[in-house]
């Protein structure tokens, strides 16, 4: 019989307070923040529409846009690195039909050992939705984790060398109450993290819902930083369609400069705790979170 939830919920404030530490098994197979990215998938026609006005709000530069087969069936998708001091994106634009499930994992993660990372992933309680495959630079594979929460992992042949972001973008992780204590316990034994953070009554109003609360789990790691947002579902567009939270040194500019580029600001900035933050649109569709942390108000 497995622990109920009042169990999970005590360890989860043991290593909130530290008193205990994450189980650990194996060796760390991540290698740092700056090499995981957003999978962003885009109609190709809107491709270069997109990677313009990301660059344009962030900074930063793209990789050589190139047309490759990325998958381990039969497709052909443009694919390039948008590469900004917070947060890096891998853009894909398909040009074939999308093989199951690609499209679907919200992330890629370098790991340093593809076959350790993948026994580990299971070990922790991950399925294996895509076994390990070739691509044009290395070996990638798809797992996911309690609560359907899919993501993919990924070895370069050949490693890459990436600039430290000046802040690391959030992933942000809408999630059932019901999986969130399975999903905090199967990512910090395969990430080897820390939990940051756990506050049962977090303001509704960072997801929609100005007149309630939700619960708020923050995780590090060799990863990133993970926020857990478990919600009853009600939410109003476009809650639940980010994934990733940026942060930045002035919300207020970084909004200007969106606006300029053709973002659409959907839900103008407002204040929670120690951020101010906004949801926006960029061309294509993607859906971001942007805020300033209260050290970093203008």
């Amino acid at each position: 019989m497995g622990p109920d939830h009042a169990s999970l919920c005590f360890f989860a404030v043991l290593l909130a307070a530290g008193l205990i530490a994450a189980p650990v098994q194996g060796a760390d197979v991540g290698v740092g923040p700056q090499y995981d990215t957003t999978h962003v998938y885009v109609d190709v026609a809107d491709v270069d529409a997109f990677a313009k006005s990301f660059l344009a709000t962030f900074g930063g530069q793209s990789t050589r846009q190139v047309v490759a087969t990325v998958t381990p069936t039969a497709s052909s998708t443009t694919s390039q690195l948008l590469q900004t001091p917070v947060g890096t994106v891998s853009l894909f634009g398909f040009k074939t039909p999308v093989p199951w499930p690609f499209g679907t994992e919200r992330n890629g993660y370098l790991v340093t050992d593809m076959d350790a990372a993948v026994t580990q992933a299971r070990a922790a309680g991950a399925h294996v939705l895509v076994a390990p495959f070739p691509d044009p630079i290395g070996r990638d594979a798809v797992i996911q984790w309690p609560g359907g929460v899919n993501l993919q992992l990924y070895w370069h042949t050949s490693k890459p060398d990436y600039a430290a972001f000046q802040s690391v973008p959030e992933n942000r992780v809408y999630i059932s109450p019901d999986a969130v204590d399975a999903y905090v316990a199967a990512f910090l034994k395969f990430s080897h993290g820390k939990l940051v953070a756990d506050d049962p009554r977090a303001p509704g109003i960072e997801v929609g819902q100005p007149q309630g609360t939700y619960r708020r789990v923050r995780i590090e790691s060799l990863f990133g930083r993970t926020a857990l947002l478990a919600t009853d579902g009600h939410l109003p567009w476009p809650y639940g369609r980010d994934n990733t939270g940026y942060e930045v040194a002035d919300l207020t500019a970084t909004l200007a400069r969106a606006q300029a580029a053709g973002v659409k600001v959907l839900v103008a900035p407002f204040a929670s705790q120690n951020r101010v933050a906004a949801m926006v649109e960029f061309p294509g569709g993607y859906i971001a979170e942007i805020h300033s942390v209260a050290a970093t108000l203008q």
